[in-house]
């Protein structure tokens, strides 16, 4: 499975991201523009992923690995982030934070 650094993932602007921590995770903050499908989730919610390639994100970079594997087998093209949203804030990277 192909991965990328969070300095790569900032510069690209056209590949969809999933974060794949539980929803209360990404309600404390996530990459801007990620849309939450969970890992205990996404196997009811395959439907609601790319077609096309996308990028995979977690806290560290492990449990979007883990998925990213899966789904690799499954014939989606996808690529992890390291370090994951933990590295994307040590970074300096901007978070967003949904609006209660």
């Amino acid at each position: 499975m192909n991965s990328i650094t969070v300095t790569e993932l900032a510069a690209r602007t056209d590949v969809p991201l999933i974060d794949v921590r539980e929803r209360h995770e990404f309600a404390t903050g996530h990459v801007p523009g990620a849309v939450n499908i969970p890992m205990s989730e996404i196997g009811d919610r395959m439907a609601e992923l790319p077609t096309e390639a996308f990028d995979l994100i977690c806290l560290a970079g492990g449990r979007s690995a883990r998925v990213g594997q899966a789904l690799e087998a499954r014939g989606y093209d996808v690529t992890n982030v390291d370090g994951g949203t933990d590295a994307w804030i040590a970074e300096g990277f901007a978070v967003e934070v949904p609006q209660a």
